[in-house]
């Protein structure tokens, strides 16, 4: 089937890259020139592990091409998915700006019937104002239907193949039977829904996973508290199939493009729907208080840091991306630098034109620059490369072998032996290994 994308960020590039791999025809488009430039050279404008080599792929099959232009973009296409971003405002608003001038150019360069099919993550009741915006504008026939994405970054490619469900939301058999033939090959189960339903799908699906992560956050903090261990904790719960392991592992909270995101925009539903959601709210708070605790972890046990270096290791929001977006080492960077510490971050794939820093805060080349005569360390992203530093290294390159992990990276009963001063999040029982017998 011919299928075009609007948008080639994190959803649209993986969607086109995933279609044509599936054997359909696909044109991805983007009004950056230059975006588009690179990838129809293979390079890709995200770092997302084995894209790049599946772009290239794609292209050399003859499925996969890439333009600036709507009307070429669009031409041969029987369904045209948009899937530009949809950012949410630090009032909550979703902002629909990019979508609305990427929906009005589909609809002057449509000139057969044709399937929209909603990518971007949106309010409830897009599905039905966009498909007044075709009624009026499109020149055709142009029916619109619901497919929200369920990519988590840096594992996006293995969503696309191996995801848990495909939602459709649409009400027209037969643009329910397109949408089903051109998921087929992925064998993965679909789900057809309401336009409506399909829409609070991804909203509900992402703030109950924040939720999770929020709740196992304040057990751990309460771990710190009565002296338990949050892993013992979480994997005891997670053995309990009504409840299940993931998003059980706690940490300094969610960042990135969707939960903070998307938590605000379901507040902001709830909120034009007239009711008020302070489940959520204490959610979203829980989580912006967690990501300081690092830093109330560092100032109790160093008082006044001024002058002191700070290494800090990672600063993507989670592993396998570069994606910095509401990353909670950008808010540590910021507080760290406001208390006059001198700061050393290293992460292996953020570059420091990707990031805007404090003076006072630099990025290191490597792991052993950014701990060289560092006072203390704080552990942000689980980056591999961060879990593999050995206690021996902090205690050899560091001038203060203080170490405060926000992802539980290590072992304390091994840092402590070695000499290394180690705090992580709600670690406070005996370490042991966790078997379920």
């Amino acid at each position: 089937m011919n299928i075009a994308i609007v948008g080639t960020g994190y959803v649209g590039l993986v969607t086109g890259v995933g279609l044509a791999a599936i054997g359909h025809n696909v044109t991805c488009i983007d009004i950056d020139q230059t975006k588009i430039q690179k990838l129809n050279n293979g390079v890709s404008p995200i770092y997302e592990p084995g894209i790049e080599s599946l772009i290239l792929k794609n292209i050399a099959e003859g499925r996969l091409s890439f333009t600036s232009s709507f009307a070429e973009g669009v031409y041969l296409a029987n369904a045209v998915y948009l899937a530009v971003g949809t950012p949410t405002g630090s009032d909550g608003r979703i902002d629909m700006t990019y979508f609305n001038q990427a929906a009005s150019a589909i609809a002057e360069a449509i000139t057969k019937p044709t399937a929209v099919v909603i990518k971007s993550t949106v309010p409830v009741g897009t599905n039905k104002e966009l498909q007044c915006l075709m009624n009026q504008q499109a020149g055709c026939k142009v029916t619109v239907v619901s497919n929200p994405e369920f990519l988590r970054e840096g594992m996006a490619l293995h969503d696309m193949f191996h995801g848990d469900r495909i939602v459709i939301g649409a009400t027209d058999e037969k643009v329910i039977q397109m949408m089903e033939e051109i998921n087929s090959p992925f064998e993965i189960p679909i789900v057809t829904t309401t336009p409506k339903s399909a829409e609070l799908i991804k909203y509900a699906s992402n703030a109950f996973l924040a939720t999770k992560i929020s709740f196992i956050n304040e057990i751990a903090n309460l771990c710190d508290r009565v002296g338990a261990d949050v892993q013992e904790v979480s994997f005891g719960m997670g053995l309990d199939k009504r409840i299940g392991k993931k998003f059980l592992q706690a940490g300094i909270g969610y960042g990135g493009s969707c939960f903070p995101k998307d938590t605000l925009g379901l507040l902001q539903i709830a909120h034009e729907a007239g009711m008020t959601f302070p489940l959520l709210q204490e959610v979203i708070q829980t989580n912006a208080e967690q990501q300081r605790v690092l830093v109330s972890k560092l100032l109790e046990k160093m008082g006044a840091i001024r002058g002191k270096k700070i290494a800090i290791l990672g600063i993507a929001f989670k592993p396998n991306t570069d994606d910095v977006r509401e990353a909670p080492a950008l808010r540590i960077i910021d507080e760290l630098a406001s208390y006059g510490a001198l700061i050393s971050a290293f992460d292996p794939v953020v570059k420091a034109e990707d990031v805007a820093m404090p003076e006072n805060a630099k990025l290191s080349s490597s792991i052993r620059e950014t701990l060289e005569q560092a006072d203390a360390a704080l552990v942000v992203t689980e980056w591999d490369e961060i879990k593999a530093i050995r206690a021996e290294d902090f205690k050899e390159w560091m001038s203060q072998a203080h170490v405060f992990d926000g992802r539980n990276c290590f072992n304390p009963d091994e840092m402590s032996k070695l000499g290394v001063y180690y705090e992580a999040i709600g670690r406070g029982g005996e370490i042991k290994e966790l078997v379920a017998k």
